[in-house]
């Protein structure tokens, strides 16, 4: 399947793509087809009593292929017997046993779950001494010769580009060795090791030089988080300083992405620089406010000259002159502007973003951390509630393990305290108190907390969350704490989305009868909580939608803290003052537990709500450099139609 997905590539995009690349509507897709070309392969070698020698790899790129193979094999009958593997790479030093190491990660995912034959995996060995690593690096090396070499090489990809271990600076002919890993990479760690002091600092790799002498290689990358570096890999120049644009020069490599990952090659972030296509509303405005943002003009200064220098002389041809283009697109974009996000009553709404009627809705705000509601749409929601709609926040997990140990054990206290002061006799808080002080003096890193600690953190940000949606003027009636069971884990690693969590977001859904559901719509990561949630939601409208008030119900969509919207998506943006961009500000501080040292901190050392303000001001700074009105601020909003 994957061999004739890349036969069908077409001469224009090899003007741009220096490495065959197969996109997919999505990665559980892409990952059967990865799996089906895998057990293809395993197969082939059967037939003819061969080995099978595969390179594996970590992380979360490839949990759905592993999950496939499992599925292949348990229920059509796919033996691994004959199947010898080798892993990419380990940190360092680790216990196999540990909860973080690739040890674990690969028996719990797929070796211990299918017929494999214990000799025949191997995965680096982080208990060695530092003594002990070149001899044990060369024997990984010699045992994967002596097979004749990796069949198939399964890569994922780093934020910094890099495949394995082999960060930014490695060479094509490294060798396996212990490399030092690279900021960029121990922060995106740092949230499975709850914070970056705990992540380790080295790792043992697999080096390129193997990587590059397997007979096939497929890359796999997921997400709009990995959009950017999947361009510069696949049509950027071969450079030490991004490994994975090695696999260039590898004479049977694939990159195999879904539509996030992809979102940023040429063929399909402005696919009129490659064929000749049929320009569109979303195709027009996405390429003429590129165009404007790219010559740094005004819409309405752009000119017959820009469109044909640009690659956009069809458009002028199908649509012209500039002039017309320019206020179509000037007007569009104006139109989505709005300071009543809810509608403006009794107004003419025919280009306004919503509708006028109902003049009071029923809005309900879909929030997956306890705090993603007021940094992603503060001002909205604000605003919706101050022009007198009945608004519901519904907050869809605990984010119990986004609170520091330290925390928890000052909450703890406090209530001990306050039971001394006033007389009040709890044993019961007494002994959870001595239990979490106990757990967390001897919590060994990574160690999951027990219930009780776990309990304590979830009450901490139900406390922060009820104190600012207090803070917008919700009543407690209107403040709905889902506690979604998929993520209540303990760990970073979730539980994938359950009948149990969609059954109980329509339950809610069909409480409230929203007129507007807002959601966070966030695509970075497709195993990351927000997504999950974001699915739960989608699966919950989909199946409500054939009820009578789901005829009346607007979907949008907001994104976070991490990113926004493209300015060609937006479909409603809602300005604020300076005084509203500080009252949203005193919302997020609302949020203690989240402000001085955050620990999913990510590669930003901003706080969130200072994260937010600076995105927020970036998006009314966008409309200014297009030539429209200048804001303080703007939050913004793309509709889902179901």
């Amino acid at each position: 399947m994957l061999k004739s997905s890349i036969d069908k590539a077409t001469g224009f995009e090899k003007r741009f793509e220096n490495i065959g690349t197969i996109v997919f509507e999505n990665s559980t897709e892409a990952s059967k087809a990865v799996a089906q070309q895998i057990a293809t392969l395993i197969k082939s070698k059967q037939e003819n009593q061969e080995s099978c020698i595969l390179g594996l790899a970590t992380g979360s790129s490839p949990k759905g292929l592993y999950a496939e193979l499992v599925h292949l094999h348990k229920e059509e009958g796919l033996s691994f017997k004959n199947v010898i593997t080798f892993n990419l790479d380990e940190y360092y030093p680790m216990e196999p046993d540990s909860i973080n190491s690739y040890v674990r990660f690969m028996k719990e995912l797929l070796l211990d779950q299918v017929d494999i034959l214990p000799e025949n995996y191997h995965i680096p060995d982080g208990t060695l001494s530092k003594e002990e690593i070149a001899d044990y690096c060369a024997n990984y090396e010699a045992k994967i010769e002596a097979l004749g070499g990796i069949d198939l090489q399964i890569l994922g990809i780093g934020g910094n580009g890099h495949i394995g271990f082999n960060e930014s600076g490695s060479l094509q002919n490294s060798k396996t060795r212990l490399v030092a890993l690279d900021h960029i990479t121990r922060v995106a760690a740092s949230g499975d090791f709850s914070g970056l002091g705990n992540t380790p600092r080295t790792a043992i790799t697999l080096g390129v030089k193997k990587i590059m002498e397997a007979k096939q290689v497929i890359l796999m990358a997921w997400g709009e988080g990995k959009s950017n570096i999947i361009k510069a890999s696949v049509e950027g120049t071969v450079t030490n300083q991004i490994p994975a644009s090695f696999l260039q020069e590898h004479n049977n490599a694939v990159f195999v992405l879904d539509k996030e990952a992809s979102s940023k090659l040429t063929r399909i972030n402005r696919p009129w620089l490659v064929e000749k296509i049929v320009w569109t509303d979303r195709l027009t405005r996405k390429a003429v406010l590129g165009l404007a943002l790219d010559l740094k003009k005004p819409i309405l200064m752009l000119t017959d000259a820009d469109y044909i220098e640009n690659g956009m002389s069809d458009l002028l041809a199908d649509s012209g002159p500039a002039y017309d283009i320019n206020i179509k697109i000037f007007n569009k974009l104006q139109n989505t502007i709005t300071g009543w996000p809810g509608g403006k009553p009794n107004a003419e709404d025919s280009n306004r973003p919503e509708r006028a009627e109902p003049a009071r809705k029923r809005v309900l705000i879909f929030s997956p951390h306890p705090d993603d509601d007021i940094i992603s749409m503060g001002g909205t929601f604000m605003r919706l509630q101050q022009q007198g709609h009945e608004v519901h926040v519904a907050y869809q997990t605990s984010g119990n393990i986004a609170v520091a140990d330290d925390e928890a054990l000052r909450f703890a206290r406090f209530v001990c305290d306050y039971n001394e002061k006033f007389g009040i006799k709890s044993s019961e808080a007494e002994d959870i108190y001595k239990k979490s002080i106990a757990f967390l003096k001897n919590k060994k890193a990574s160690e999951i907390d027990i219930p009780e600690v776990r309990y304590l953190k979830g009450l901490i940000r139900k406390g922060e969350a009820r104190s600012t949606s207090n803070f917008v003027g919700l009543p407690d009636e209107q403040i709905h704490f889902m506690e979604l069971p998929f993520y209540e884990t303990g760990t970073i690693e979730k539980k994938p989305l359950g009948e149990i969590d969609i059954q109980f977001t329509m339950d809610l859904i069909e409480k409230i009868q929203p007129h507007q559901i807002y959601a966070a719509g966030d695509l970075a990561d497709p195993h990351g909580t927000h997504k999950v949630c974001l699915d739960a939601i989608f699966e919950a409208v989909k199946r409500l939608k054939s009820k009578d008030f789901m005829k009346d119900c607007w979907v949008w969509l907001y994104r976070g803290a991490w990113q926004e919207w493209g300015i060609d998506e937006i479909e409603m943006a809602v300005p604020m003052s300076p005084d509203q961009v500080l009252e949203k500000r005193h919302g997020i501080f609302k949020h203690q537990s989240q402000k001085d040292g955050v620990v999913f901190q990510g590669s930003d050392a901003r706080e969130f709500w200072q994260r937010a303000e600076d995105r927020n001001r970036e998006t009314a700074e966008l409309y200014v450099q297009l030539g429209l009105s200048n804001y303080a601020a703007m939050e913004a909003f793309v509709r889902w139609h179901y």
